[in-house]
């Protein structure tokens, strides 16, 4: 196979672990710090096994790690350059919007807390 198709399917394959609003808000909320289940069903205002179901699909693509405290497993982005990744995606969606200023004011609070959780990791106030 060509380097080219193995490169496609390799990042089809990351786009595919992404292609849902659940990890998307995951991998942004993993871009701020660790987090366990519990706190993550927390913010995303989802189940319990929702959320786990989610977690099960970032790990087989090796985008969230995970570590032990006793009982509890605490998750952490595998490679944190992932949330930036994301967060660099707004820049592309914005220029996409054609619906008016009610998306871009949308967009603009994402963007907003994304980049404080960023400033918040980098100990920047």
């Amino acid at each position: 196979m060509p380097a080219r198709a193995i490169v496609a399917k390799e990042l089809a394959g990351l786009l595919s672990a992404l292609a849902h609003p659940h990890r998307i808000r995951i991998v942004e909320e993993l871009g701020r710090g660790e987090m366990d289940v519990n706190s993550l069903q927390q913010e995303l205002g989802i189940s319990h096994s929702g959320v786990s179901q989610n977690l099960a699909i970032l790990r087989a693509h090796r985008l969230v790690a995970e570590r032990r405290e006793g009982r509890h497993v605490i998750y952490r982005l595998a490679q944190p350059e992932l949330a930036l990744w994301l967060l660099q995606g707004l820049d592309f969606l914005e220029r996409e919007i054609s619906r008016g200023e009610s998306r871009r004011d949308i967009l603009e609070t994402a963007r907003q807390h994304w980049q404080q959780g960023e400033r918040q990791k980098a100990g920047v106030r």
